[in-house]
């Protein structure tokens, strides 16, 4: 499975993106489909996750209100809605998938190229 990320943008502080994760393989209803982010000179931490069986979430505390990780499995595609995004959002978004639900990097694979998010107050 190949991922892509995308969606990415410069937008102002307060306002809302959505990202979106396009994969090119089937989507197991067993994967994990997650959302990380990367901000310069920071390591990569976990945003949301997605089990793509039951749509069950989970997310870090800092977006849980602001962002929705929702999927489409038709188009075998993940979304990440971003609300009231603040400049700390700033980051490289990345997806990827796992085996098991996780918000251990180490447990994902299948990294996609990023999509910048920048937000500017």
């Amino acid at each position: 499975v190949q991922l892509q990320a995308s969606g990415g943008g410069l937008v102002l502080a307060g306002a809302s993106l959505t990202l979106s994760c396009s994969a090119s393989g089937r989507i197991f209803s067993s994967h994990i489909m997650g959302w990380f982010r990367q901000a310069p000179g920071k390591d990569r931490e976990f945003v949301a996750a997605i089990r793509w069986s039951t749509a069950s979430t989970t997310y870090r505390d800092s977006v849980k209100g602001r962002f929705t990780i929702s999927k489409n499995s038709a188009e075998n595609t993940v979304y990440l809605q971003m609300n009231s995004l603040q400049p700390e959002d700033t980051a490289v978004y990345y997806c990827a998938k796992a085996n098991s639900l996780s918000r251990r990097e180490q447990d994902y694979n299948n990294w996609g190229r990023g999509t910048l998010v920048t937000v500017s107050s």
